[in-house]
């Protein structure tokens, strides 16, 4: 069986074997009854539309578009003062928990529920522009490479993914899905025992003298942010080969968006080790 290391994609239900979710056709990653091959296949019976990738396309400038906005009205009103600066650190760890919780809400629902994707996206732009104002105020005009170093390495990984056919194989998937996981499990630790005056040094935000664990927890971050495109790239196109419903399309653009998020947190973080 074939998972995604995204906590999206890696909901059973979504494009992986032994889902039912009443679409009249088997669970992504097992044949449908009848089902031969691409060059035979028959068309699932359901009265819902197949996913496509001008579908994931759409809904990903929807969902990365909302993340872009409501980031740039928080930097915009932090900087204007319209929202006090004491409220930044409150907004950064009052939006990063309601994010997470909302991942989790949409990962464990059965199926995909489109409000919840956009409030994701709206939550999680709250976070990165507090989390982006701080940074710009320490290195004018890191945001703008950030964002440009982001959506870089996306294109190269989409294009090295195409170009070269890259095949996920159940030994890469487990190697970072394991990865991802034991980085997950670090990073929330650091945050927590952060908030109660522990440093852990995984995590580097002042202007002194970088260290190297902080910075090879950055790179180690964005290596990983990078084999989950791949792997969300792989689970996507899978996805559209198998007919999966139209509906799962917002799941795929929400997986989508979660990984470019991550991203860009550790590009920002490595850009501000590299002007110190």
């Amino acid at each position: 069986m074939l998972r995604s290391s995204n906590p999206i994609l890696s909901r059973q239900d979504a494009f992986t074997p032994g889902s039912n979710q009443g679409y009249g056709q088997a669970g992504y990653g097992s044949e449908p009854q009848g089902y031969q091959g691409y060059g035979g296949a028959q068309p699932p019976t359901t009265t819902e539309g197949r996913m496509t990738f001008d579908d994931v396309i759409t809904k990903s400038v929807i969902t990365i578009g909302l993340v872009i906005a409501s980031a740039a009205l928080m930097m915009y009103g932090l900087f204007t003062e319209i929202i006090p600066h004491t409220m930044l650190f409150p907004a950064l760890i009052v939006s990063g928990l309601v994010g997470f919780v909302t991942v989790l809400l949409v990962s464990f629902r059965r199926k995909v529920s489109p409000p919840l994707v956009l409030a994701y996206s709206v939550i999680e732009g709250v976070f990165v522009g507090a989390l982006s104002f701080w940074f710009e105020m320490l290195y004018p005009g890191i945001v703008v490479q950030a964002v440009l170093g982001t959506f870089a390495a996306a294109g190269v990984t989409l294009a090295a993914y195409k170009i070269f056919n890259i095949r996920v194989t159940p030994k890469f998937q487990k190697i970072v899905i394991l990865a991802t996981i034991g980085f997950a499990v670090a990073i929330g630790l650091n945050f927590v025992l952060a908030l109660f005056g522990i440093n852990l040094g995984l995590r580097d935000g002042g202007t002194g003298p970088v260290s190297l664990l902080a910075v090879g927890i950055s790179l180690l971050g964005a290596v990983l942010a990078v084999l989950n495109l791949v792997l969300d790239f792989d689970h996507i196109e899978r996805g559209v080969a198998m007919g999966a419903p139209a509906s799962e399309s917002w799941r795929g653009a929400f997986g989508l968006t979660v990984t470019m998020v991550w991203l860009y947190i550790e590009i920002l973080r490595l850009l501000s080790y590299l002007r110190r």
